[in-house]
């Protein structure tokens, strides 16, 4: 009958359509009766069809066509007799205790994750906040358990960005993003960056004898977690941040130069590799840097380094490395000295990109990515909430 189809395609299964009501311009209610089959006692998981009364309860369903959707069931109270309790008989596709069905919950999900903001969603489904909040992230929360329900892979890489500053001490709190470099995804991210925190929030992933390389930028408490949670990974400190270490010196010592027009285009070009400029560009830059000796030489300790990763192979890389910092030794500038010091200390790290090739790019593509969500939600109080976004943004 064509009646009986388009009222299965409309209503849950097992309910049978009484009548249709239209309660406003906006609104309608279907009411219907459950269909009688021999239900189990939740007590004793006996089968029971005696009837003991009956109950009417009042849900929210899905929008039909833009109008608001209410299911009116009436539903039978069965009577145990095995362990003489009373229950009410379920319906497929509503939960326990709950006055909406699931079909809605995935229907508010999926207009959260495509209307432009969460107070259009309440409007569109004349919901409360506190009802959306907790079924969006509820929702988030078991489909990013489905898709991150698995155990560490090769290669991973580890970065912080700022969340929020807090407003007790004033100061800015990290997040530090974990990312599956085999699966390209986002693993998990971790409220903090020390390593007290990663260990403790990481030690529900299994498998982390499965890491082979961690990729991290110049941060010690990344480097002291990798070392000791990921025993058998070799660490891989992040080529872009080896070679803007004298980027910070370049630009203090840029600013206290004030020069002229003809030299303004010059100092711009100091970040620059020299293999990317032109005969003209490198010329006035040679130029420019004649007049300042100390903004000259780390300038080419900068060019040094670029020369040092355009290197190919570990052992000459080994070599090359060793005659470089052999060379600051005798280097009368404290930016120079410094910079000794850091390449020493993280001299296996560095070496490590020679055999694997491997950069944090990847995983500063998802901090953007993060950066993004958190300028769209104008910023986040609920690391939680936060958290599920940036998962299903970049999952």
């Amino acid at each position: 009958m064509p009646t009986q189809t388009l009222s299965n395609f409309i209503l849950l299964p097992e309910l049978k359509l009484l009548r249709s009501v239209k309660e406003s311009n906006s609104s309608g209610r279907l009411e219907c009766s459950k269909i009688p089959h021999i239900e189990y006692c939740p007590h004793c998981a006996q089968p029971s069809q005696s009837t003991y009364d009956h109950r009417t309860v009042r849900v929210i369903d899905a929008p039909i066509r833009g109008q608001g959707t209410y299911l009116k069931i009436r539903k039978r109270r069965l009577w145990c007799k095995p362990c003489g309790k009373a229950f009410t008989e379920k319906v497929p596709g509503i939960r326990a205790g709950k006055r909406h069905t699931e079909r809605y919950a995935r229907s508010v999900l999926w207009a959260c994750e495509n209307f432009s903001d969460l107070k259009q969603v309440r409007r569109a489904y004349n919901c409360s906040a506190h009802f959306l909040y907790n079924t969006y992230y509820k929702k988030l929360e078991e489909k990013i358990h489905e898709k991150l329900n698995y155990a560490w892979t090769k290669t991973i890489g580890i970065d912080e960005h700022s969340f929020k500053r807090s407003p007790i001490t004033g100061r800015t709190e990290f997040v530090s993003m974990i990312v599956d470099y085999k699966n390209r995804r986002v693993r998990e991210l971790v409220h903090g960056k020390t390593t007290e925190d990663l260990k403790r929030e990481l030690a529900h992933i299994p498998g982390r004898e499965n890491v082979q390389n961690v990729v991290i930028d110049m941060c010690d408490p990344f480097k002291n977690f990798a070392r000791d949670y990921f025993t058998n990974a070799a660490l891989v400190a992040d080529k872009f941040h080896v070679l803007r270490l004298l980027s910070p010196s370049l630009l203090r010592r840029r600013k206290e130069i004030t020069g002229d027009r003809a030299s303004a285009r010059a100092r711009k070009l100091l970040l620059m590799s020299a293999q990317k400029l032109d005969y003209s560009s490198r010329l006035a830059l040679s130029r420019f840097l004649e007049n300042y000796p100390h903004m000259k030489e780390v300038y080419n300790w900068k060019e040094r380094l670029h020369g040092f990763y355009r290197i190919r192979g570990h052992n000459r890389a080994v070599v090359a490395f060793t005659q470089m910092t052999d060379a600051m030794a005798s280097s009368q500038l404290q930016e120079i000295k410094t910079l000794r010091r850091t390449l020493l200390k993280w001299r296996t790290e560095i070496l490590n990109y020679f055999l694997t090739g491997l950069t944090n790019a990847r995983t500063e593509g998802f901090n953007n990515k993060a950066k993004v969500v958190k300028r769209k939600g104008y910023g986040y109080r609920s690391f939680r909430n936060y958290r599920l976004k940036v998962l299903t943004a970049c999952c």
